[in-house]
């Protein structure tokens, strides 16, 4: 088979190379080949020193200069990248930055090594860079071993493509240099980021820079509004200060300052006795006998609990009886009056539980139908207990039956019972005849109860003057005082006798609401008076008529005025002011009760946070 001519430029000749197409050696035969080897030894040998380190140098600088510019590239692409992390911070997560980097990181030895052996080519020798016809490099001593192999079945090691030796083409070259077109493709792809990163860096900085002055906007009008409402309120505190000396110049305590058609006049004289903090104080009552108070409490936080406290008249010492969670919010509670070391409340858990004030233990506890709202002892029996209902129902229970309620009673209205009391028998004509007077929205209803039976009816001249809040009773003379508050969209020609009722100023909470004086006389009840008041406006206030124990012939209406934040003592039969007191506190008056204590009347006063404390200092004239 005749030989094959390969053509290779060396310097600025053209050299010609013969191969064989079977073995890959030089077609000439083995004496020409071992002549011509001779002949370059000898050459070699002739050689000077200084060719051999030119020649090394010559190496040298080819391995370089093939090495250094995919290098050079990725040295480039490394500092575009570097800035485009620094910018790349805030917009986006390191485990999307490092897959993407791992996408576009390019082999390290790639443009600079043969891939067959993994060894850097040279520009000349055995290991000399060559190209096969698909354009694919390689040492030629590694793709001649390649080629010949019967497995790789003269294919090219990248892309299979068909190839013999006869195909390899030496590369005489002392640079080889080319682009990288991929670092130059993410060179301009993260250009194009950088570019897009910086536009969004300066919407937010322009976005930012509008916020802070919004923000300085709305602190400026934060500082204006405080300093509004710290004049309003130093001038709501003149106000108060000014009514509270002319009230106190007006009423002053221990004077008399009206006097009773007979002549008579009902003297009194409240001191203040202390105050006891409270944590979230909601209803209490006093045992005089065993010098006592028991408030009901909700402690703070998040669906906070009720609980009952005890506390000492003497040491101030509290103890806390701790409720079942399903008892919820207490609404009424009351200290029997037959010294027996109990007490009754309703709660909105739909329970009616009695508790000994000994051992701090339910001694009884009824399911309801529906949530109290009210409760009260009977005065004339130990054993028998009332509640007024949410859904205006009446029911009697005996504490000998355990199982449920005596007798029940369906109420004129829906409306809640709010208040309850047992009317004494003192005026009672018969005593098979039990009589409790309610009270709702409605207005006064009187409850004739005989046995299982009882019927009830609106007590004239208290069902249509505004909305019921609050009623007192006084059990030994039978005063009845009734609070109202306007009806919604009433009308002035509905009652002839129901007074003007306005909104009252801007720096109180009230309304201008009426109280109401009753006497109970038989099975009927004659009005005695009536007198305007500041009521709240949305909670159902607490009102008490206090007996100093004197046979029924003393006693005082206490209630709250809203306007002014005071405590008023007033006459029930003509609404005549005895005396005045500032709350203590600034929170609304939850309750007042009173107690005849060793000879003298304490008279209780609970808001939220406080128990203030008033003792009479004489009783008689």
């Amino acid at each position: 088979m005749p030989p094959r001519r390969r053509y290779a430029f060396r310097g600025g000749g053209v050299t010609i190379e013969e191969f064989d197409e079977e073995d890959g050696h030089d077609y000439d035969d083995e004496e020409e080949a071992d002549d011509t080897e001779e002949e370059e030894e000898e050459e070699e040998d002739d050689d000077t020193e200084e060719e051999e380190e030119e020649d090394e140098e010559s190496q040298i600088r080819v391995h370089t200069s093939v090495s250094h510019t995919p290098r050079a590239s990725q040295e480039e692409s490394e500092e575009k990248e570097k800035q485009i992390r620094s910018a790349e911070g805030v917009c986006s997560t390191s485990g999307s930055q490092e897959e993407e980097d791992a996408a576009w990181k390019p082999s390290e030895g790639e443009g600079t090594s043969c891939l067959i052996c993994m060894e850097v080519w040279t520009n000349g020798g055995d290991h000399q860079v060559c190209c096969l016809p698909c354009g694919h490099l390689y040492g030629f001593s590694c793709i001649k071993k390649w080629l010949k192999q019967p497995r790789s079945a003269g294919k090219c090691p990248q892309c299979n493509r068909t190839c013999g030796l006869r195909d390899v083409r030496k590369i005489f070259a002392s640079r080889i240099a080319a682009v990288d077109d991929d670092a130059h493709k993410r060179i301009l792809f993260l250009e194009g980021k950088l570019n897009s990163i910086e536009q969004k860096n300066a919407s937010w900085t322009s976005k930012e820079a509008q916020w802070r002055k919004r923000e300085a906007e709305l602190r400026s009008e934060v500082s204006k509004l405080k300093k509004k409402i710290a004049y309003m309120e130093s001038t709501t505190n003149a106000a108060l200060r000014e009514s509270n000396v002319a009230s106190q110049e007006k009423y002053t305590p221990g004077n008399k300052i009206y006097q009773e058609q007979n002549g008579h006049a009902p003297s009194c004289s409240f001191r203040h006795q202390g105050e006891r903090l409270v944590n979230g104080g909601r209803i209490f009552d006093i045992d005089g006998g065993r010098q006592i108070l028991l408030l009901a409490r909700r402690l703070s936080g998040v669906g906070g609990t009720f609980v009952l406290s005890q506390m000492s008249l003497h040491s101030g010492e509290i103890d806390d009886i701790m409720l079942p969670p399903t008892t919820r919010a207490i609404k009424d509670l009351h200290i029997s009056p037959h010294n027996n070391g109990l007490a009754v409340f309703g709660s909105l858990g739909k329970k009616l539980s009695v508790i000994s004030l000994e051992s701090h233990n339910t001694v009884l506890s009824y399911d309801l139908p529906a949530a109290p709202w009210s409760c009260s002892w009977d005065r004339n029996s130990s054993h028998h207990i009332y509640a007024g209902l949410q859904n205006g129902m009446v029911l009697l229970f005996d504490m000998r039956q355990t199982m449920g309620p005596l007798a029940s009673f369906a109420g004129l209205t829906s409306n809640p019972v709010h208040t309850i009391h047992h009317l004494s028998t003192n005026s009672t004509p018969s005593s098979d005849v039990c009589s409790l007077l309610s009270a709702s929205s409605i207005g006064l209803c009187q409850w004739n109860i005989n046995g299982s039976e009882g019927r009830p009816s609106l007590v004239p001249e208290t069902g249509n003057p505004g909305v019921c809040i609050s009623s007192s009773y006084c059990p030994w003379s039978d005063h009845v005082v009734a609070s109202y508050r306007p009806r919604v969209g009433s009308s002035d020609d509905t009652v002839s006798t129901q007074p003007t009722l306005t909104q009252t100023g801007a720096n109180t909470i009230g309304v201008d609401g009426f109280h109401v004086s009753l006497k109970r006389r038989g099975f009927c009840f004659q009005k005695l008076s009536s007198t305007h008041a500041s009521v709240d406006t949305i909670r159902l206030p607490r009102t008490s008529i206090v007996d100093f124990g004197e046979g029924g012939r003393k006693q005082l209406f206490a209630s709250c005025e809203e306007s002014t934040r005071q405590l008023i003592l007033q006459d029930p039969s003509t609404f005549a002011v005895s005396q005045r007191f500032s709350l203590a506190s600034h929170h609304p008056l939850q309750d007042v009760k009173y107690a005849n204590v060793n000879g003298y009347t304490l008279l209780g006063l609970l808001t939220d946070d406080r128990l203030q404390l008033l003792r009479n200092e004489q009783t008689y004239m």
